[in-house]
């Protein structure tokens, strides 16, 4: 049980450093698949 709070905690931080690359990587590939739906209508 220890272990897994410490690697949840650890798994947290890593999101909390990189959520602006994550939104970034998420905003980019809704834009790539909102292209790619509005070219084959």
């Amino acid at each position: 049980m220890h272990t897994l709070q410490r690697s949840y905690r650890g798994f947290s931080l890593v999101l909390e450093l990189n959520s602006d690359r994550i939104l970034f990587v998420v905003t980019l590939a809704a834009a790539l698949l909102a292209g790619a739906f509005l070219a084959s209508i």
